[in-house]
């Protein structure tokens, strides 16, 4: 039975009759956090506890359950529009945490971010404890390629770097918020989340931005000849956000659009000037570019060279009677 109202809510599967129990406690977590689905091997003994702290945007809770399976499928994830960053840092027991084709393995002191805008399991195979921290993903910073590399991925102080420093300091961080006074509460969760940040963008390899220009340049490059080419497609393929990635063009002075047909008159204008091309028509050179209008691709040429691609032919030497 969930009891309590925000800012801390509470439940224990004791308390529900006991063909009830499953039932409350998937409400209960899925109340909590985001929608999920809960289950257990009705042949063996399992019990659930839960405490959760609202703190402004962050949320504490510590969650004691197993053995059993916590899954967020994809109708879960398209019925349910949060969109948070979880953060499981393991007390007691083990757990394996399983997000884009990667399975953390957690032991006592290790800590795994998991994304609920995309499906994830938690395999439990024994009654264990875990402190669960649930932030908005705005709040971490990242780009969505970072968080992709980021999730189902251990975190522990054993290797030294910031999370060797930090996450030690989290826990007493975290400790202590649970007891502090309401002013000096908010305070220490915007602490709390600052290292979350840290220690998330250490881990996910934070990759400088101009070698993410240069892979991502290099590679659309590659596929100037997609008439359909489209910002959100080159987004995709480098597991960013569209806007992360309209940002990222901005920064060099230009828009995707601009580069792109810019890269496409260029390649154009040297083919047609390459005599082994001269065979080929203005229409085919312009299509074999990704222009799919040729009075287009001659009005753009014209635009940006002050001559029409025949003129430019012609004056090149690369002769064809188009």
């Amino acid at each position: 039975m969930l009891t309590g109202h925000p800012p801390g809510v509470s439940c224990a599967t004791r308390e529900p009759a006991p063909g009830d129990r499953l039932d409350a406690w998937q409400r209960a977590l899925s109340r909590t956090f985001v929608d999920i689905e809960v289950t257990v091997e009705h042949d063996r003994p399992w019990t659930g506890e839960l405490a959760a702290e609202r703190l402004g945007a962050l949320q504490i809770a510590t969650e004691e359950f197993g053995p059993g399976t916590i899954l967020r499928g994809a109708r879960s994830v398209a019925a349910d529009p949060r969109t948070h960053i979880l953060v499981r840092r393991q007390v007691e027991g083990t757990a394996l945490l399983l997000q884009d084709g990667r399975t953390a393995q957690l032991h006592p002191g290790g800590l795994a971010f998991h994304d609920a805008r995309r499906p994830f399991r938690i395999v439990l195979p024994e009654r264990q404890r875990a402190r669960i921290l649930m932030v908005p993903r705005a709040l971490l910073r990242l780009e969505e390629w970072q968080l992709r590399a980021l999730t189902a991925t251990v975190v522990d102080d054993a290797g030294g770097g910031a999370a060797g420093l930090l996450l030690p300091l989290l826990d007493g961080l975290v400790d202590e918020v649970i007891r502090a006074t309401p002013t000096r509460r908010e305070q220490l969760a915007r602490t709390i989340v600052g290292i979350l940040s840290t220690v998330a963008l250490e881990q996910a390899g934070g990759q400088p931005e101009s070698a993410l220009w240069e892979r991502i340049t290099a590679s659309v490059r590659t596929r100037l000849g997609e008439s359909g080419l489209a910002p959100q497609d080159i987004a995709d393929q480098h597991a960013i956000s569209l806007r992360y990635l309209h940002r990222l063009f901005q920064r060099q002075g230009t828009t995707v659009g601009a580069w792109v047909r810019t890269r496409r008159l260029e390649a154009a204008r040297e083919e047609l000037a390459r005599p082994g091309a001269a065979h080929r028509s203005i229409a085919a050179v312009a299509a074999r570019w990704g222009f799919t209008s040729p009075s287009h691709f001659s009005r753009a040429f014209r635009e940006t060279y002050g001559m029409s691609p025949a003129q430019w032919r012609r004056a090149a030497g690369a002769v064809r009677a188009d």
